[in-house]
């Protein structure tokens, strides 16, 4: 089966010519003020309206209240949503619910019992993303940090997962021959600064993905 690779933090046209060209699958985007990768609404818009047929969209929300969940799905129209923060499982059910899109819900992971907390929302979620937990003033995701991947054969498997987490070209067919996972997130790992995607960088981890 071939792995499939999301792309997260776009925030220019010349990076989705880019994920269009190369065929990735997911393209994600960051509506988290903080992020400096978090989009206005106009931004969002023009951005997801340029993804190619084939690429599916995601927004990346970190504890939305409606007002925001709505302005993102009215921007992109996204086919997940992807949920960084600290949503409970019921706060989970009503954004699937509110929005009737597929949710990635994000467990970062420092120790098994990281990905043990995936039960607590399994039929909730379509998909998880394990990335590595934070630094206590970190952002919730695209910090660049890996942990130990070995902790996911703890994973009984029964959902679909995204691999994220300081992946880059030379590390992720290491991650993968460890994992197996069935998808692979990257942001920081293909930039140049926060936000700004290399066009190199990005042909080379989808070579690397697709090669292993």
């Amino acid at each position: 089966m071939t792995t499939k690779i999301k792309i997260c933090g776009l925030t220019r046209p010349q990076d989705i010519e880019t994920i269009n060209h190369l065929g990735v699958d997911l393209a994600g985007f960051v509506f988290y003020k903080p992020s400096p990768r978090h989009l206005t609404e106009d931004q969002a818009a023009g951005l997801a309206s340029k993804c190619a047929r084939h690429i599916e969209r995601v927004v990346l929300l970190v504890d939305p209240d409606n007002d925001m969940l709505d302005t993102a799905l009215a921007c992109v129209s996204p086919h997940h949503i992807q949920l960084h923060g600290h949503e409970t499982p019921e706060r989970v059910a009503e954004i699937r619910s509110r929005s009737h899109c597929q949710i990635i819900k994000a467990l970062p992971v420092s120790s098994a019992d990281d990905i043990a907390k995936a039960q607590d929302y399994k039929g909730l979620a379509d998909w998880f993303l394990f990335d590595a937990k934070p630094p206590e003033d970190g952002l919730p995701g695209g910090n660049g940090e890996t942990f130990d991947w070995a902790l996911l054969n703890a994973y009984d498997g029964a959902q679909p997962y995204l691999l994220a987490g300081g992946l880059r070209a030379d590390n992720v067919a290491e991650a993968l021959r460890i994992t197996h996972a069935p998808m692979v997130d990257i942001s920081s790992g293909v930039e140049t600064a926060p936000g700004e995607k290399d066009t190199e960088s990005m042909s080379q981890f989808v070579t690397a993905v697709r090669a292993g």
